[in-house]
Protein backbone atom coordinates (compact mmCIF):
# COMPACT_ATOMS: atom_id res chain seq x y z
CA UNK A 1 0.00 0.00 0.00
CA UNK A 2 3.06 2.30 1.12
CA UNK A 3 4.69 1.37 -2.41
CA UNK A 4 1.57 2.29 -4.28
CA UNK A 5 1.26 5.89 -2.85
CA UNK A 6 4.69 6.48 -3.14
CA UNK A 7 4.05 6.04 -6.92
CA UNK A 8 0.72 8.03 -7.00
CA UNK A 9 2.53 10.60 -5.26
CA UNK A 10 5.58 10.65 -7.53
CA UNK A 11 3.56 10.63 -10.75
CA UNK A 12 1.56 14.48 -9.21
CA UNK A 13 4.04 16.50 -10.99
CA UNK A 14 4.06 14.39 -13.86
CA UNK A 15 0.03 14.92 -14.23
CA UNK A 16 0.36 18.18 -12.97
CA UNK A 17 2.55 19.58 -16.14
CA UNK A 18 -0.29 17.47 -18.14
CA UNK A 19 -3.13 19.38 -17.21
CA UNK A 20 -1.06 23.13 -16.93
CA UNK A 21 -1.00 22.52 -20.38
CA UNK A 22 -4.20 21.36 -20.93
CA UNK A 23 -5.70 23.95 -18.95
CA UNK A 24 -3.72 27.11 -20.83
CA UNK A 25 -5.38 25.61 -24.28
CA UNK A 26 -8.72 25.95 -22.63
CA UNK A 27 -7.94 29.71 -21.46
CA UNK A 28 -6.47 30.51 -24.17
CA UNK A 29 -9.24 29.28 -26.59
CA UNK A 30 -11.73 32.09 -26.85
CA UNK A 31 -10.50 34.70 -29.52
CA UNK A 32 -9.17 37.71 -28.20
CA UNK A 33 -6.98 38.27 -24.72
CA UNK A 34 -7.67 40.30 -21.27
CA UNK A 35 -6.91 43.24 -23.30
CA UNK A 36 -9.45 43.28 -26.00
CA UNK A 37 -11.84 42.77 -23.21
CA UNK A 38 -10.49 45.62 -21.86
CA UNK A 39 -10.57 47.54 -24.88
CA UNK A 40 -13.82 47.09 -25.46
CA UNK A 41 -15.29 47.31 -22.34
CA UNK A 42 -14.01 50.91 -21.79
CA UNK A 43 -15.23 51.64 -25.59
CA UNK A 44 -19.31 50.51 -23.63
CA UNK A 45 -18.47 53.52 -21.38
CA UNK A 46 -17.18 56.19 -23.31
CA UNK A 47 -13.52 55.98 -22.99
CA UNK A 48 -11.00 55.92 -25.22
CA UNK A 49 -7.25 54.31 -25.23
CA UNK A 50 -4.76 54.96 -27.83
CA UNK A 51 -2.90 52.31 -29.67
CA UNK A 52 0.05 53.06 -28.43
CA UNK A 53 -0.97 52.73 -24.47
CA UNK A 54 -2.44 49.01 -25.89
CA UNK A 55 0.81 48.59 -27.36
CA UNK A 56 2.53 48.69 -24.06
CA UNK A 57 0.09 46.71 -21.56
CA UNK A 58 0.48 44.12 -24.76
CA UNK A 59 4.20 44.27 -24.13
CA UNK A 60 4.05 44.55 -20.19
CA UNK A 61 1.44 41.82 -19.79
CA UNK A 62 3.88 39.70 -22.48
CA UNK A 63 0.35 39.32 -24.70
CA UNK A 64 2.83 39.68 -27.75
CA UNK A 65 4.76 36.76 -27.09
CA UNK A 66 3.77 33.57 -28.83
CA UNK A 67 1.35 31.01 -26.66
CA UNK A 68 4.49 28.62 -26.10
CA UNK A 69 6.44 31.15 -24.55
CA UNK A 70 3.54 32.60 -22.52
CA UNK A 71 3.11 28.86 -21.73
CA UNK A 72 6.70 28.64 -20.44
CA UNK A 73 6.73 31.70 -18.34
CA UNK A 74 3.96 30.78 -16.67
CA UNK A 75 5.37 27.31 -15.67
CA UNK A 76 8.07 29.33 -14.73
CA UNK A 77 6.09 31.37 -12.41
CA UNK A 78 4.33 28.29 -11.41
CA UNK A 79 7.64 26.22 -10.41
CA UNK A 80 8.84 28.91 -8.57
CA UNK A 81 5.65 28.57 -6.51
CA UNK A 82 4.28 31.83 -7.83
CA UNK A 83 0.51 31.87 -9.27
CA UNK A 84 1.36 34.39 -11.39
CA UNK A 85 -0.15 38.46 -11.55
CA UNK A 86 -4.02 38.88 -12.40
CA UNK A 87 -4.27 41.14 -15.33
CA UNK A 88 -7.11 42.93 -14.12
CA UNK A 89 -7.05 43.21 -10.33
CA UNK A 90 -3.40 43.74 -10.30
CA UNK A 91 -2.81 41.68 -7.80
CA UNK A 92 -0.77 38.54 -7.00
CA UNK A 93 -2.77 35.52 -7.86
CA UNK A 94 -1.96 33.50 -4.87
CA UNK A 95 -3.71 36.57 -2.95
CA UNK A 96 -6.90 37.18 -4.46
CA UNK A 97 -7.18 33.37 -4.19
CA UNK A 98 -5.90 32.86 0.07
CA UNK A 99 -8.85 35.75 0.64
CA UNK A 100 -11.43 33.25 -0.43
CA UNK A 101 -9.71 30.17 0.27
CA UNK A 102 -10.87 30.21 3.88
CA UNK A 103 -14.68 30.62 3.22
CA UNK A 104 -14.45 28.68 0.45
CA UNK A 105 -13.02 25.48 2.68
CA UNK A 106 -15.82 26.22 5.47
CA UNK A 107 -18.56 26.13 2.91
CA UNK A 108 -17.43 22.97 1.23
CA UNK A 109 -16.89 21.13 4.34
CA UNK A 110 -20.21 21.65 5.99
CA UNK A 111 -21.81 20.52 2.76
CA UNK A 112 -19.49 17.19 2.44
CA UNK A 113 -20.89 16.70 5.84
CA UNK A 114 -24.78 17.61 5.58
CA UNK A 115 -24.44 15.64 1.90
CA UNK A 116 -22.87 12.24 3.85
CA UNK A 117 -24.99 12.71 7.13
CA UNK A 118 -27.94 12.61 5.14
CA UNK A 119 -26.89 10.56 2.39
CA UNK A 120 -25.76 7.37 3.83
CA UNK A 121 -28.80 6.83 6.86
CA UNK A 122 -31.27 7.25 4.08
CA UNK A 123 -29.76 5.23 1.73
CA UNK A 124 -29.30 2.52 4.59
CA UNK A 125 -32.83 2.74 6.21
CA UNK A 126 -34.28 2.44 2.51
CA UNK A 127 -32.36 -0.27 1.77
CA UNK A 128 -33.86 -2.19 4.79
CA UNK A 129 -36.90 -1.18 4.48
CA UNK A 130 -37.66 -1.69 1.22
CA UNK A 131 -40.96 -0.57 -0.03
CA UNK A 132 -42.36 0.86 3.01
CA UNK A 133 -43.88 3.85 3.22
CA UNK A 134 -40.66 5.53 4.23
CA UNK A 135 -38.41 4.38 1.20
CA UNK A 136 -41.20 5.53 -0.92
CA UNK A 137 -40.87 9.07 0.64
CA UNK A 138 -37.23 9.07 0.67
CA UNK A 139 -37.16 7.73 -3.45
CA UNK A 140 -39.72 10.83 -4.43
CA UNK A 141 -37.59 13.15 -2.49
CA UNK A 142 -34.17 11.89 -4.36
CA UNK A 143 -35.79 11.92 -7.79
CA UNK A 144 -36.63 15.42 -7.16
CA UNK A 145 -33.42 16.62 -5.87
CA UNK A 146 -31.47 15.18 -8.66
CA UNK A 147 -33.89 16.29 -11.13
CA UNK A 148 -33.78 20.07 -9.30
CA UNK A 149 -31.10 22.14 -10.27
CA UNK A 150 -29.29 23.51 -7.85
CA UNK A 151 -29.31 27.12 -8.72
CA UNK A 152 -33.29 27.27 -9.34
CA UNK A 153 -33.58 25.76 -5.65
CA UNK A 154 -31.34 28.51 -4.34
CA UNK A 155 -33.59 30.78 -6.40
CA UNK A 156 -36.86 29.63 -4.85
CA UNK A 157 -35.49 29.40 -0.86
CA UNK A 158 -34.27 32.76 -1.90
CA UNK A 159 -37.92 34.03 -2.69
CA UNK A 160 -39.67 32.19 -0.24
CA UNK A 161 -37.27 34.09 2.34
CA UNK A 162 -37.72 37.18 1.35
CA UNK A 163 -41.62 36.86 0.42
CA UNK A 164 -42.81 35.36 3.70
CA UNK A 165 -40.04 36.35 6.06
CA UNK A 166 -38.94 39.38 4.96
CA UNK A 167 -35.27 38.35 5.05
CA UNK A 168 -32.57 38.07 2.33
CA UNK A 169 -30.36 34.99 2.55
CA UNK A 170 -27.42 35.82 -0.08
CA UNK A 171 -23.92 35.82 1.15
CA UNK A 172 -22.51 34.14 4.01
CA UNK A 173 -22.55 37.11 6.41
CA UNK A 174 -25.18 39.88 7.66
CA UNK A 175 -24.04 43.09 6.11
CA UNK A 176 -22.85 44.30 9.47
CA UNK A 177 -19.95 41.74 9.18
CA UNK A 178 -18.94 41.63 5.70
CA UNK A 179 -15.89 43.93 5.97
CA UNK A 180 -14.69 43.52 9.46
CA UNK A 181 -11.98 41.59 10.74
CA UNK A 182 -12.58 38.29 12.23
CA UNK A 183 -14.29 37.80 15.63
CA UNK A 184 -16.44 35.51 17.74
CA UNK A 185 -19.54 37.65 16.96
CA UNK A 186 -18.47 37.37 13.09
CA UNK A 187 -18.03 33.73 13.64
CA UNK A 188 -21.34 33.27 15.15
CA UNK A 189 -22.87 35.49 12.26
CA UNK A 190 -21.01 32.78 9.77
CA UNK A 191 -22.55 29.42 11.39
CA UNK A 192 -26.22 31.26 11.34
CA UNK A 193 -25.90 31.54 7.42
CA UNK A 194 -23.55 29.01 6.38
CA UNK A 195 -26.27 26.23 6.60
CA UNK A 196 -28.75 26.82 3.70
CA UNK A 197 -25.84 27.49 1.06
CA UNK A 198 -24.25 24.32 2.37
CA UNK A 199 -27.97 22.47 2.14
CA UNK A 200 -28.39 24.13 -1.42
CA UNK A 201 -25.01 23.03 -2.60
CA UNK A 202 -25.45 19.36 -1.16
CA UNK A 203 -28.39 18.48 -2.09
CA UNK A 204 -28.07 17.19 -5.08
CA UNK A 205 -25.57 14.71 -4.44
CA UNK A 206 -26.92 13.72 -0.97
CA UNK A 207 -30.01 12.23 -3.31
CA UNK A 208 -27.43 10.82 -5.90
CA UNK A 209 -25.68 9.10 -2.82
CA UNK A 210 -28.71 7.93 -1.44
CA UNK A 211 -29.79 6.28 -4.59
CA UNK A 212 -26.43 4.55 -5.08
CA UNK A 213 -26.51 3.15 -0.98
CA UNK A 214 -29.37 2.32 -1.46
CA UNK A 215 -28.74 0.12 -4.40
CA UNK A 216 -25.58 -1.24 -3.49
CA UNK A 217 -26.79 -2.46 0.16
CA UNK A 218 -29.89 -4.18 -1.75
CA UNK A 219 -27.56 -5.98 -3.74
CA UNK A 220 -24.96 -6.99 -0.79
CA UNK A 221 -28.45 -7.94 1.36
CA UNK A 222 -28.65 -10.71 -1.11
CA UNK A 223 -25.36 -12.59 -0.95
CA UNK A 224 -25.03 -15.72 0.02
CA UNK A 225 -22.73 -14.73 3.01
CA UNK A 226 -25.60 -12.56 4.71
CA UNK A 227 -28.01 -15.53 4.56
CA UNK A 228 -25.10 -17.41 5.78
CA UNK A 229 -24.45 -14.76 8.96
CA UNK A 230 -28.36 -14.52 9.64
CA UNK A 231 -28.19 -18.64 9.47
CA UNK A 232 -25.81 -18.24 12.63
CA UNK A 233 -27.89 -15.80 14.88
CA UNK A 234 -26.27 -12.64 14.00
CA UNK A 235 -28.59 -9.60 14.93
CA UNK A 236 -29.97 -8.00 11.78
CA UNK A 237 -28.75 -4.59 12.47
CA UNK A 238 -25.11 -5.42 13.50
CA UNK A 239 -24.63 -7.98 10.45
CA UNK A 240 -25.62 -4.69 8.09
CA UNK A 241 -24.09 -2.53 9.96
CA UNK A 242 -20.27 -4.93 9.89
CA UNK A 243 -20.38 -6.11 6.59
CA UNK A 244 -23.01 -5.36 3.75
CA UNK A 245 -22.60 -1.53 4.66
CA UNK A 246 -18.82 -1.74 4.42
CA UNK A 247 -18.87 -3.07 1.11
CA UNK A 248 -21.73 -0.97 -0.20
CA UNK A 249 -19.19 2.18 0.78
CA UNK A 250 -17.03 1.29 -2.21
CA UNK A 251 -19.26 2.91 -4.79
CA UNK A 252 -19.59 5.96 -2.48
CA UNK A 253 -16.07 6.57 -1.60
CA UNK A 254 -14.98 6.63 -5.05
CA UNK A 255 -16.69 9.69 -5.80
CA UNK A 256 -14.94 11.73 -3.94
CA UNK A 257 -12.02 11.93 -6.44
CA UNK A 258 -14.92 14.59 -8.31
CA UNK A 259 -16.46 15.47 -5.62
CA UNK A 260 -13.70 17.19 -4.08
CA UNK A 261 -13.27 19.76 -6.78
CA UNK A 262 -17.00 20.33 -7.14
CA UNK A 263 -17.10 21.69 -3.47
CA UNK A 264 -14.42 24.14 -3.67
CA UNK A 265 -16.07 24.98 -7.03
CA UNK A 266 -19.34 25.68 -4.66
CA UNK A 267 -21.08 25.22 -7.80
CA UNK A 268 -19.83 28.27 -9.71
CA UNK A 269 -23.57 29.30 -10.56
CA UNK A 270 -24.78 28.37 -7.16
CA UNK A 271 -21.95 30.72 -6.10
CA UNK A 272 -23.16 33.47 -8.07
CA UNK A 273 -26.90 33.21 -7.83
CA UNK A 274 -26.60 33.02 -4.01
CA UNK A 275 -23.55 36.57 -4.05
CA UNK A 276 -21.39 33.63 -1.63
CA UNK A 277 -17.68 34.77 -1.38
CA UNK A 278 -15.47 31.74 -2.47
CA UNK A 279 -13.81 30.15 -6.01
CA UNK A 280 -16.38 30.13 -7.87
CA UNK A 281 -17.24 33.34 -8.73
CA UNK A 282 -13.76 34.85 -9.19
CA UNK A 283 -13.22 32.04 -11.16
CA UNK A 284 -16.25 33.02 -13.60
CA UNK A 285 -15.00 36.75 -13.63
CA UNK A 286 -12.00 35.72 -14.56
CA UNK A 287 -12.71 33.48 -17.06
CA UNK A 288 -15.49 36.20 -18.51
CA UNK A 289 -12.90 39.08 -18.75
CA UNK A 290 -9.85 36.59 -20.20
CA UNK A 291 -7.83 36.99 -17.07
CA UNK A 292 -6.00 33.94 -17.93
CA UNK A 293 -3.38 33.70 -15.09
CA UNK A 294 -6.43 33.91 -12.38
CA UNK A 295 -8.27 31.36 -14.06
CA UNK A 296 -5.58 29.32 -15.17
CA UNK A 297 -4.20 29.26 -11.42
CA UNK A 298 -7.91 28.60 -10.42
CA UNK A 299 -8.36 25.25 -12.72
CA UNK A 300 -4.93 23.81 -12.01
CA UNK A 301 -6.06 23.67 -8.52
CA UNK A 302 -9.22 22.17 -9.49
CA UNK A 303 -7.05 19.51 -11.39
CA UNK A 304 -4.45 19.20 -8.38
CA UNK A 305 -7.68 18.60 -5.98
CA UNK A 306 -9.05 15.90 -8.23
CA UNK A 307 -5.57 13.82 -8.32
CA UNK A 308 -5.60 14.14 -4.35
CA UNK A 309 -9.45 13.19 -4.21
CA UNK A 310 -8.60 10.35 -6.21
CA UNK A 311 -5.90 8.76 -4.67
CA UNK A 312 -7.93 9.42 -1.03
CA UNK A 313 -10.74 7.31 -2.40
CA UNK A 314 -7.83 4.57 -3.65
CA UNK A 315 -6.88 4.54 -0.20
CA UNK A 316 -10.05 4.17 1.35
CA UNK A 317 -11.19 1.92 -0.86
CA UNK A 318 -8.00 -0.31 0.06
CA UNK A 319 -9.15 0.33 3.76
CA UNK A 320 -12.76 -0.74 3.49
CA UNK A 321 -12.27 -3.70 0.95
CA UNK A 322 -9.70 -6.01 1.60
CA UNK A 323 -10.25 -7.63 -1.81
CA UNK A 324 -9.05 -4.37 -3.59
CA UNK A 325 -5.29 -4.60 -3.43
CA UNK A 326 -3.34 -1.82 -4.81
CA UNK A 327 0.38 -3.98 -4.79
CA UNK A 328 -1.17 -6.12 -7.42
Amino acid sequence: MIRYILQRLLLLPFLLVAFSIVVFAIVQAPPGDFLTTYVATLASSGTSISAEHIAALRHEYGLDQPVVVQYLRWMQNLLSGNLGLSLEYQRPNAELIGEQLALTVVLALFAFVVTWIVAVPAGIYSATHQRSAFDYVFTVINYVGVATPNFLLALVLMWVAFAYFGIGITGLFSSEFVNVPWSLARVVDLLQHVWLPALVLGIAGTARLTRVMRANLLDELNKPYVMTARAKGLKEWRLVLRYPVRLAFNPLVSTIGWYLPQLFSGSLIVATVMNLPNIGPLLLRALINQDMYLAGAILLIYCFLTIIGTLISDILLAWLDPRIRMEN
